[in-house]
């Protein structure tokens, strides 16, 4: 059989039609307007047995770079990091790999502990109590926090940073829409939150503060000036976006007062690979615990005294009338959530806290190595893994001939703003060598002149 993959033989079809009473598929679609429907075949390729469909998407996967072929200094919120080979042997088990919703605890322990161990350790690396088990990426988990900010403070203004990711800003805008929520940026001064604004777009009605940390341009936000500029805003809530690996190393957000932290796991064990699928993680304080959004799991004891885990406070709209849901998102990231925790147990406490100083450590010597090349440094104040640099020429033709180079360069920063033009954001992770950075450099200095 020459489409051994096809779900039906001809038969089975003829067999299902007799079944509901029809003589063709076409009656299945009698209520829809002619008017609306397309009047012609689809302009698809003739099929192909398995072995040619095969040779050809090989070939055409083939035409893609990966970071296993070139060396990455690009960043931006997607990262090349190290990734223990243990995650993708528990990832790939069955029970794992094929597991959904597990609302049936009694035969769901497994699914259910390795959620309640992600929720955990997202809860000490942002110094929160309460953590959830996952949201679909970094950008939606923020949105979701900034609707939860307008809903519990019942107010309808939001300030965010203009530092917090472009893209996360264009998720929190389409969320806040359907919430009529308004947005109100907060301009930058030197790559970091303008506190001078902050303080003057502070009043009784901004349900809560956006900042990421460290921020889009890498810089590390001043948060405990922050934090004071909130203390006398009764009800204003500080939400955080952070990336968990600089939790590792820098002072969590918890720790600042924040009312919620969000971001993504993307950097433990899930690899860069077209954009997703990626993991959101939402953390949060204990006053808020009813109101987080997905999933939560629990640890409990059944009849006989042994330990158990359960879905506990569902307060979503497929369990409750729409109107009173906490958030309408129906799933999580459960496998994604799976290879963070694996990932994060790998590496261990005092690893993470190496893995994210090692970060610090190559950026610090890629920025010195790249300013004795006479390449400009845009900003001047503390960084994690990222910062920014200014060429004399365009970005994408700067990173098409880094290509040639077997170097894939840093995000082009005029893509989000033209006054940005000649500018890179460059991202230097644990597994960068000294020869890679010093190969950067000096392409870097022969195309800058």
């Amino acid at each position: 059989m020459e489409f051994r993959y096809l779900p039906m033989t001809r038969e089975d079809k003829q067999e299902m039609m007799e079944t509901i009473g029809i003589e063709n598929t076409e009656e299945l679609f009698a209520d829809i307007p002619g008017s609306v429907r397309l009047q012609k075949e689809l302009e698809l390729k003739e099929p192909k047995n398995e072995y040619a469909l095969m040779k050809e998407l090989t070939a055409m996967a083939n035409r893609n770079t990966s970071t296993k072929d070139v060396v990455s200094f690009l960043g931006a919120g997607v990262y090349d990091h190290y990734t223990p080979s243990i995650v993708d042997h528990v990832i790939s088990k069955s029970e794992f790999y094929t597991a959904y919703t597990p609302y049936q605890p009694e035969i769901s322990q497994g699914e259910l502990q390795a959620i309640f161990e992600f929720q955990t350790m997202i809860s000490e690396l942002t110094a929160l109590p309460i953590a959830n088990s996952s949201m679909y990426d970094g950008g939606t988990s923020l949105a979701e926090a900034v609707n939860l900010s307008a809903a519990q403070t019942k107010r309808k203004k939001v300030l965010v940073s203009d530092a917090v990711h472009p893209e996360y800003q264009q998720v929190i805008h389409t969320y806040a829409k359907g919430q009529e929520v308004e947005i109100i940026p907060i301009p930058l001064q030197n790559g970091k939150t303008d506190l001078v604004h902050l303080e003057e777009l502070l009043n009784e009605d901004i349900a809560g503060v956006v900042v990421q940390y460290p921020n889009f341009f890498g810089q590390i936000e001043p948060m405990e000036a922050i934090q004071k500029l909130l203390e006398n805003q009764k009800k204003t809530m500080l939400i955080v976006s952070s990336n968990p690996l600089a939790l590792g190393y820098l002072t969590p957000p918890g720790e600042f007062g924040a009312d919620i932290v969000t971001g993504d796991t993307q950097v433990f064990g899930i690899p860069a690979q077209f954009g997703g699928p990626h993991c959101g993680y939402f953390a949060t304080s204990k006053k808020l615990m009813r109101k987080v959004p997905g999933r939560l799991v629990g640890q409990t004891k059944d009849e006989n005294g042994v330990r158990g885990y359960v879905l506990t406070l569902q307060a979503r709209e497929q369990h409750i009338r729409r109107d009173k849901a906490t958030s309408n998102i129906c799933s999580n990231q459960a496998l994604n959530a799976l290879a963070s925790s694996v990932a994060m147990s790998s590496i261990g406490k005092h690893g993470i806290w190496k893995m994210s100083e090692m970060n610090m450590q190559k950026a610090r010597y890629a920025k010195k190595k790249l300013k004795e090349e006479g390449i400009s440094i845009v900003y001047d104040g503390p960084f994690f893994n990222e910062f920014v640099i200014q060429l004399n020429q365009d970005i994408t033709k700067v990173n098409a001939a880094l290509l040639e180079k077997g170097i894939l360069g840093g995000f082009d920063l005029g893509k989000i703003d033209p006054s940005y033009h000649g500018q890179m954001l460059v991202a230097v992770t644990e597994i960068r060598t000294k020869q890679e950075i010093d190969q950067l450099a000096k392409e870097l200095r022969d195309m800058h002149g």
